[in-house]
């Protein structure tokens, strides 16, 4: 019986991770349904603030979407383009259709710059990411910084779903899950099996040693949404902040970088324009970082 329940899972595993067909129209149509799902997250006001909004923020649904998409693909150059024109389609329509929700309208599009980025690297990544079809140890190699990613994620939404139930459960069940499914489908013996849980979760414990406590990294509008040129410079009062100029003109952004929490002033000055803020970084009630941008007269 025990047998018989394992053949079935590694048939059916075997089908939808290499046995189905991923014509170009399937890649289209996946594209646009995968978009207007992470769209419906992002603008219905219920799904706010858990794991399903996240869809629209972090890797962890893509790299599920990605790594499906590859395997159904019969050749590395084929996984590359169609991977590569899955996110093409995908990542901009989110944006467009939250356009007519959102108080930013087309400002929205500020924030496609990141994920235009990732967009040019999935051709490459998914023409080696191929290659864990092959279920060797170059497999495995390939595999591990997902893996690693994903380990990372599922522990410190563990961690979160601890502190504030039910917080980020479903993310960390998800990344898990992920994990041991691409070490079922993608890995043929014991020992690559055990690596590939071992070897990511250590590079996490190890970096929990190394890291800050907090590391923050976000790109913001200015609330007073000046129209900057490429003249403009910033000075931050705390040396230990970094507030750096992102994009210029009508959709000026603001990268901000932390490592504490703190409240602190910049200026930026643009010729003969000056704009002063009060920069607060700070946690909620739910232990989540949040940054707060305020002119000052």
């Amino acid at each position: 019986m025990e047998k018989s329940e394992k053949g079935f899972l590694k048939r059916l595993a075997d089908k939808l991770y290499g046995g189905l067909s991923m014509s170009w129209p399937a890649v289209i149509l996946f594209a646009v349904a995968t978009a207007v799902l992470t769209a419906v997250f992002l603008i219905v006001p219920i799904f706010q603030d858990t794991s399903f909004e996240r869809m629209g923020v972090t890797f962890e649904a893509w790299i599920f979407f990605a790594v499906f998409l590859m395997a159904n693909c019969k050749t590395p150059l084929e996984s590359a383009c169609k991977t590569f024109v899955f996110f093409l389609i995908s990542q901009p329509l989110i944006y467009l259709f939250q356009v007519p929700f959102s108080y930013m309208g087309w400002g929205l599009f500020g924030y496609y710059r990141y994920w235009f980025i990732w967009t040019l690297f999935t051709f490459p990544m998914a023409f080696v990411g191929w290659y864990i079809k092959k279920k060797n140890w170059f497999s495995l190699l390939i595999l591990l910084p997902v893996l690693f990613l994903l380990t990372s994620d599922s522990f410190h939404s563990f961690r979160e779903a601890f502190a504030h139930f039910p917080h980020l459960i479903v993310t960390a069940v998800f990344c898990l899950a992920q994990v041991l499914l691409y070490l079922f489908v993608f890995t043929e013996n014991a020992w690559q099996k055990l690596i590939g849980l071992i070897v990511p979760l250590f590079a996490v414990v190890i970096l929990l040693h190394v890291q800050p406590q907090i590391e923050i990294n976000g790109m913001n509008f200015l609330p007073d949404n000046p129209i900057l040129t490429e003249n403009a410079t910033v000075a931050v009062e705390d040396k230990e902040i970094i507030v750096a100029i992102e994009s210029f003109g009508e959709d000026s952004m603001i990268r901000i970088q932390a490592k504490k929490y703190c409240s602190t002033e910049f200026e930026i000055k643009d010729g003969e324009n000056k704009y002063r803020y009060t920069l607060d970084i700070y946690t909620d009630d739910k232990g989540h970082s949040q940054i707060q941008i305020t002119p000052k007269e």
